[in-house]
C-alpha cells in the first residue's frame, strides 16, 4: 500500500487531513510519525512557495529511509487573508504575533483592529495550498478557499486557529460552531486537498495500467 507522509507537526491539521482522506485507501503519517526531522525556512513569497519548500525538504530526507523511499509527500501553507487589512495576516498567519502566542490573543488582536469596521468591509478568506512530490521527482501545487468575513466576536469551539473569528455568512455561525464532517466539506483545506487526492488517483490508475 502506498504511503503519505504529510509535512507537518500540527496535530489538529493531522485530524482534519485524515478525515478528508480516508477514503484513498492509503496510510496517512505525520512527518513525525515516519520518523522525519525537517523545519525549513518557510521563505516564500505565496502560500504556494511555502507549501513547496515544506514538500521538498520532507520529501528529501524521505528519499534516504528505505521505510519512506515510495511514500508520497504532501504539505500544506495555509492562512488568514482579510481584505480590509491589505490580506494581512496572509502567508504569515502562523507567525502572526509570533509563532508562540496563543490564538486568542491573535484573534482577539484582529478583531480590535476591526472595530468599528462594516460587515461589508469585514470579508474574508481562508486559503490553502498544497504541495506534493512524488517519488518521481515530479511536483504538483493545487490551492483551495473559503470565502467569508470577520466576526465581532469569539466564537465556538469545535475548529482551531482563526476558526472562531471566521463567520460564514450562509451558515449563521463561525467555522469554529461547525460540525468537523460539515466544515471539511467546505473549508479550504478540504477543498485543497479533495484536489489533491483526484490528481493522487489518476497517478495511482495509470500505474497500475502501466504496471498491466
Amino acid at each position: 500500500m502506498k504511503k503519505i507522509i504529510f509535512a507537518t507537526g500540527n496535530a489538529n491539521k493531522m485530524v482534519e487531513i485524515r478525515q478528508i482522506l480516508s477514503d484513498l485507501g492509503m496510510e496517512i503519517l505525520s512527518q513525525r510519525e515516519a520518523g522525519i526531522e525537517a523545519d525549513p525556512e518557510e521563505n516564500g513569497s505565496t502560500f504556494e512557495e511555502n507549501a513547496l519548500i515544506k514538500a521538498r525538504a520532507v520529501r528529501r530526507i524521505a528519499a534516504g529511509m528505505e521505510e519512506n523511499r515510495d511514500a508520497i509527500v504532501l504539505a500544506d501553507d495555509s492562512g488568514l487573508e482579510i481584505d480590509y487589512l491589505n490580506k494581512e495576516p496572509g502567508i504569515y498567519s502562523a507567525r502572526y504575533m509570533g509563532t508562540d502566542t496563543s490564538y486568542d490573543i491573535k484573534n482577539s488582536a484582529l478583531l480590535e483592529r476591526l472595530e468599528g469596521v462594516p460587515d461589508e468591509q469585514r470579508t474574508a478568506r481562508f486559503v490553502c495550498a498544497i504541495a506534493a512530490e512524488f517519488p518521481d521527482g515530479t511536483e504538483e501545487v493545487v490551492r483551495g478557499t473559503m470565502e467569508g468575513r470577520i466576526g465581532h466576536e469569539i466564537i465556538g469551539e469545535n475548529g482551531f486557529g482563526y476558526d472562531p473569528i471566521f463567520f460564514l455568512p450562509q451558515y449563521g455561525c463561525t467555522s469554529a460552531q461547525l460540525p468537523p464532517e460539515e466544515k471539511n466539506a467546505l473549508s479550504h483545506r478540504g477543498e485543497g486537498l479533495r484536489k489533491m487526492r483526484k490528481i493522487m488517483e489518476e497517478r495511482l490508475s495509470n500505474e497500475d495500467t502501466d504496471r498491466k
